[in-house]
C-alpha cells in the first residue's frame, strides 16, 4: 500500500470514529444492530413456539379423527395418517404393549410409558424418547371401545422442527435483519451528512473570512431550524466585528488626527523660539506651548478614560444621592452663565462617585459651552429611574445628529467653532459610564436648546 492510500485510509478512519458524522452512524448502528439481535431472538422464539403449536394441532387433530371414526363405525381399525397429520400414530393397553402402530411407528416401543401407569384419559406434552433422533409432540386419548379393547390408548406423535430441520426461516430472518441495519446505517450516514452539509459549508466560508474581509457575509440557508439561525447568528456577529473594525479604525483616524494638530503647533512653536535672539521674551510663547501639551494631556487622559471602560475595569460603588452629588459639582461650574438647579432630595443610585461626578461634569461643561443665558440642571423621580437632566438656551443638536455627537472625536461645526481646543471625547465617556451603570445618556426633545437626560437605576 502506498504512502497515499495509507494516509486517505487513515483520514477515512478519522472521519468515521471522531467525526459527529461518524460517531453518529456508528452510534445508530450499534444500537440498531442490539435492538435487531433482540427482535432476531424473539422472532426465532416466537417462530419455534408457533411450530410447536403447530404440531400440537397436528396430533391432537390426529387423534381426534381417528378416535370420531372409530366411534361412529366408519373405521375398523386403520391408523394411517393423513394429509398434515403426525405420522407416529400407536394404539396401546393398560400394560403399556403397543396393539397397533403406524407404518413410521411400527416396531417402535410405546411413546409414553408413566402416563399409562398414571391412567390418564388425556396426554399433551412433549417428550424425547431414546429410541427417536428427535423430539416429539404427543397428544393421546383414553378410549372405552376399540377394536383391540376397552380402555387402550390413541397416541398420535408428530416430531417438532430444530434449527436444523427448519434453517431456512432463521437465514431468512437474519438476511432481512442485516439488510434492515445496512440500510439504517446508510440512512443515519446520508441523513446526518446532509444535516452536517451546511455547517461544513458554513464552516469553509467562515475560515474564508479574514481580518481584512469582515465585509463577507456567509450563505444562509432556507432551512428554518437551527442550521439557519446558526448562519444568521453569524452574519450578525460579522456584521458587529466589521461595525466594531470600521469604528476602531476611526477611532484611530481621529485620535492620530487630534494628536498630531497640538503635535505640529507645539514643535513650530518650539522651532520658532529656538530660532529667535537670546534677548527675545519666551513667556508669551511658552504660554501657548503649554496651552498645547494641556490639550495633549486631556486627550490622552480621555483615551486612557475610555481604554478602562472598554476594559470594564471594575470600581467600588456605594450609594449615592444624585441631588447630593449635583449640589457638590455645581460650585466648579457657572463661570460664563448662571445655572439653575432644581434637585429633588432622595433620589438614590448605586455606582462609583467619581465616574458620576465625570459624567456631570461633561455634561455641564458642554452645556455652558453652547448655553446663551442659562443652564438648568435637573434631579427627579421617574418610575423606577433616577433621572438628571442638564438643559441649555443654546442652539441645540439637530435631529439626525443627535446619536452622531455620541462617537468618539465626533464634533460637530458649532462645537468646533466654540471650542477647537476640545477631544470630541466627553459625551462618548459619558453615555460609556452611564452604560456600564446600567443607564442610558440620550438627547430628548426641547423647546430650546438641548437637553441631556441621564436615567439611572434607582438603588
Amino acid at each position: 500500500m502506498t504512502t497515499e492510500r495509507r494516509d486517505r485510509a487513515r483520514r477515512w478512519r478519522e472521519r468515521m470514529l471522531f467525526s459527529v458524522r461518524g460517531r453518529a452512524t456508528v452510534l445508530s448502528a450499534g444500537v440498531s444492530a442490539l435492538i435487531l439481535t433482540l427482535v432476531f431472538v424473539l422472532m426465532l422464539l416466537l417462530a419455534r413456539d408457533w411450530a410447536a403449536n403447530r404440531v400440537a394441532r397436528e396430533a391432537q387433530l390426529t387423534v381426534e379423527r381417528i378416535a370420531f371414526s372409530l366411534a361412529t363405525g366408519e373405521n375398523r381399525g386403520e391408523l394411517a395418517p393423513r394429509s398434515r397429520e403426525a405420522p407416529l400414530v400407536q394404539v396401546v393397553n393398560q400394560d403399556g404393549q403397543v396393539l397397533a402402530a403406524s407404518k413410521d411407528a411400527v416396531g417402535l416401543p410405546p411413546l409414553v410409558q408413566e402416563e399409562l401407569q398414571q391412567r390418564l384419559v388425556l396426554i399433551d406434552e412433549q417428550e424425547c424418547p431414546d429410541f427417536l433422533d428427535e423430539c416429539v409432540w404427543v397428544f393421546g386419548l383414553r378410549v372405552r371401545e376399540s377394536p383391540w379393547g376397552a380402555g387402550v390408548v390413541i397416541v398420535a406423535a408428530a416430531p417438532l422442527p430444530t434449527l436444523l430441520s427448519a434453517w431456512l426461516l432463521p437465514l431468512t430472518i437474519a438476511a432481512v435483519l442485516s439488510a434492515l441495519l445496512a440500510l439504517i446505517t446508510w440512512w443515519t450516514w446520508r441523513t446526518v451528512g446532509r444535516t452536517l452539509d451546511p455547517v461544513v459549508r458554513l464552516r469553509r466560508e467562515l475560515a474564508e473570512v479574514g481580518a481584512q474581509g469582515l465585509d463577507r457575509r456567509v450563505s444562509v440557508p432556507p432551512t428554518a431550524d437551527e442550521i439557519q439561525g446558526l448562519a444568521e447568528t453569524v452574519n450578525a456577529t460579522l456584521e458587529r466585528l466589521e461595525e466594531a473594525s470600521n469604528r476602531e479604525h476611526r477611532f484611530v483616524s481621529d485620535a492620530s488626527h487630534d494628536l498630531r494638530n497640538p503635535i505640529t503647533a507645539l514643535r513650530t512653536r518650539l522651532e520658532v523660539a529656538l530660532d529667535e535672539p537670546d534677548g527675545y521674551p519666551w513667556k508669551t510663547m511658552i504660554r501657548s506651548a503649554l496651552a498645547d501639551v494641556q490639550r495633549l494631556n486631556d486627550i490622552v487622559a480621555d483615551l486612557l478614560e475610555l481604554s478602562r471602560l472598554d476594559a470594564r475595569t471594575p470600581q467600588p460603588v456605594e450609594r449615592l444621592d444624585l441631588a447630593e452629588l449635583a449640589r457638590r459639582e455645581l460650585p466648579l461650574h457657572g463661570g460664563r452663565v448662571p445655572i439653575e438647579a432644581r434637585l429633588e432630595p432622595g433620589v438614590t443610585v448605586t455606582g462609583n462617585g467619581v465616574r458620576l461626578n465625570r459624567v456631570l461634569g461633561n455634561l455641564l461643561n458642554n452645556a455652558e459651552r453652547h448655553a446663551r443665558s442659562q443652564v438648568a440642571v435637573t434631579v427627579r423621580r421617574d418610575g423606577g429611574d433616577a433621572v438628571l437632566e442638564v438643559e441649555d438656551d443654546g442652539p441645540g443638536v439637530p435631529a439626525e445628529a443627535r446619536e452622531r455627537v455620541f462617537e468618539r472625536f465626533a464634533r460637530l461645526p458649532e462645537s468646533r467653532a466654540l471650542d477647537p481646543h476640545g477631544t470630541g471625547l466627553g459625551l462618548p465617556i459619558a453615555r460609556e459610564i452611564a452604560e456600564i451603570h446600567g443607564g442610558s445618556l440620550r438627547i430628548a426633545d426641547s423647546p430650546r436648546g438641548s437637553r441631556f437626560v441621564l436615567r439611572l437605576p434607582l438603588s
